[in-house]
Formats: structure tokens, C-alpha cells, sequence
């Protein structure tokens, strides 16, 4: 063997070695990162899984006058549950809340798309105020954001009764929180108008994403603004949306706030109940935590149903 041909020997080997450890390094597990998060969930499991336990535990238990005097509370087990189940006016509460929710987010997400492709195809200045204003809408506090509702529909010296009574509609003294019908149309805009920002700020993400050329490619060829948006820029942002609107539902199932103080403002509590409020009723108002916990254990049920349902249809998608 030539001395030349050594040294190409060796030097191959010299160059294939450090390859081979590296391979050898990146076939090893690390189980670094898996120390690293578990502070974190942790936390996290902490955070949630105590209130969580507490809530079933809570929900198979009988609360009543005893017990707001220290006495232990017994356990029932199911009974609870099942004096939900027989109770006609849970299943209307569930109706109710159910039919506010799908309502309320679709008209939710048909204004926010809308506001985002407004924010689409104006100028820089226009998009800046459009912006600068759905963020005051959004950062606004609830309750001070109610005390305005509550005054624009008052029923004696509201602006809207005074708007409506002026151009010659009946609505002198009409008492919108009074009648369900118009309670939930109130409440329906107060929801929607604290929950566009964040669908328009979401969808007009999911805007920016959309090539301009195939826009444009697709104008040349004859295709109109809908079948544009219908046709391309929905199956483009269509994980966004469902995204957003699965988190909508969530939220618009689980209102609270909104409906109490409209509540408090002078409607009937029984006839506008949802389930947040009904929970709040049964926990708060007349000390019953044990149903308050199993009306809570079946919203968290429904929810994670709502939410599955959306998940798995997604994950099709995906796999398509």
C-alpha cells in the first residue's frame, strides 16, 4: 500500500468518525426538555385539577340549612343528578342557554369576517382607526362597560326608547329587560359587540395570509367577489375559523357576567336564566352547592362534547 493511499484511508476515517458520533448522539434520548416542563404542568395540573376535583366531589353531596351551620356534608352520590335530569326547567335553561350560544357566535362571526375584510382593503389610516377602536371595544371593562348599556336601554330615559320614539316607532316606555324576548336581543348585542374585536383581529391574521396574486389571477378569469371568497379565501383561513369559532361557543355558552347585571338592572331572573346565572342561583343565591356543582360538572361536559365535536372535524380536514 502506497503512503499516499494510507493517508486517503485515514483522513476518510478521520471524517466519517465525528458523523458517526454525532448519529450516535441524536439517536440517544434526551429527557431534558421533559424536566423542564414539569414545573409547568405541574402548575398547571395544581391550578386546575384541585378546583375540578372539589366540584365532583362537591356535586355528589347534599347542601341545605344544616350545613350553612357548620355541619358536615353527606353524601348522596347521584341524586343530585338525577333530580337535574327530572327537573323541567334545567332542560329549559339548556335549551335556552344552547340556542343563545349558537346565535350569538354565529352572528359573532359573520360581523367579525365582515369587519376583517373591511380592514382588508382600506387604507393604512382607516384600518389604524378601525383597529384603535375595536381595542377600546375589547379593553373595556365589563361592569363599566354595562353601566353604558344599561343607560342607552333604560326604559324611562334610555337613548334607545328616545332614538326609536322619535322617528315614530312605538317604543315609548317599552321595558327591554322586562319581556325575555327583548332581554336576550339586548343581551345578544352587548355579547356581540364585546366579542367582534377579537374574531375580526383573528380573521384579518388569517387575511394577511392570502396570497394577493391568486386574488388577482382568479379576478382576471371572471370569478366574482363572493365565489373569491367562498372559493379561495375560505379554504385558506378555514382552520382560523374554526379555531375561533369553537372558541365563540365556548365563551357565549358560559356568559355570565352580561346577563347577571342585566338581570340586576330589573328582569325576571327565573324567565332569562342561562347557566351561568342558574349555577350562580343555586351556589350563591340559595346556598345549594351541591346542585350549583352538578349544573357546573355538566356544563364542563358539554363543553368538552361542543369542543370534541369541532376538534375531530378539523382533524379530518387535516388528514384530507
Amino acid at each position: 500500500m502506497s503512503v499516499d493511499t494510507a493517508r486517503a484511508i485515514t483522513v476518510s476515517e478521520l471524517s466519517t468518525q465525528p458523523d458517526a458520533r454525532v448519529t450516535e448522539r441524536r439517536r440517544r434520548p434526551s429527557f431534558t426538555p421533559y424536566f423542564l416542563i414539569i414545573p409547568s404542568v405541574a402548575i398547571l395540573v395544581i391550578a386546575m385539577g384541585y378546583p375540578l376535583v372539589w366540584q365532583i366531589v362537591t356535586s355528589t353531596q347534599h347542601f341545605g340549612l344544616a350545613q350553612q351551620f357548620g355541619q358536615p356534608a353527606p353524601f348522596v352520590w347521584f341524586d343530585n343528578y338525577i333530580k337535574l335530569a327530572a327537573d323541567p326547567y334545567m332542560w329549559t335553561v339548556i335549551l335556552r342557554s344552547l340556542a343563545f350560544c349558537f346565535v350569538t357566535a354565529a352572528v359573532t362571526m359573520a360581523l367579525g369576517t365582515l369587519v376583517a375584510l373591511l380592514m382588508n382593503v382600506v387604507n393604512r389610516v382607516i384600518r389604524i382607526v378601525i383597529q384603535i377602536s375595536l381595542l377600546l371595544a375589547w379593553a373595556m371593562p365589563v361592569v363599566a362597560a354595562m353601566t353604558v348599556w344599561n343607560w342607552l336601554f333604560d326604559w324611562r330615559r334610555g337613548v334607545v326608547n328616545w332614538i326609536l320614539t322619535s322617528i315614530g316607532l312605538p317604543f315609548q316606555d317599552h321595558n327591554w329587560l322586562q319581556d325575555p324576548i327583548s332581554f336576550f336581543f339586548v343581551a345578544m348585542i352587548i355579547v356581540v359587540w364585546m366579542s367582534v374585536p377579537f374574531v375580526a383581529f383573528s380573521v384579518y391574521a388569517g387575511l394577511t395570509q392570502v396570497s394577493g396574486e391568486v386574488l388577482e389571477a382568479a379576478q382576471m378569469d371572471g370569478a366574482t367577489a363572493s365565489q373569491r371568497f367562498f372559493a379561495i379565501i375560505v379554504p385558506i383561513i378555514r382552520p382560523v375559523l374554526g379555531i375561533v369559532l369553537l372558541l365563540q361557543v365556548i365563551w357565549d355558552l358560559r356568559v355570565f357576567t352580561q346577563i347577571k347585571l342585566l338581570q340586576d338592572a330589573g328582569s325576571i331572573a327565573s324567565e332569562t336564566n342561562l347557566l351561568g346565572t342558574y349555577i350562580y342561583q343555586l351556589g350563591t343565591g340559595s346556598s345549594d352547592f351541591g346542585m350549583a356543582s352538578a349544573v357546573s360538572i355538566f356544563v364542563l361536559v358539554l363543553t368538552v362534547a361542543i369542543s370534541a365535536f369541532y376538534v375531530r372535524n378539523m382533524l379530518k380536514e387535516d388528514e384530507s
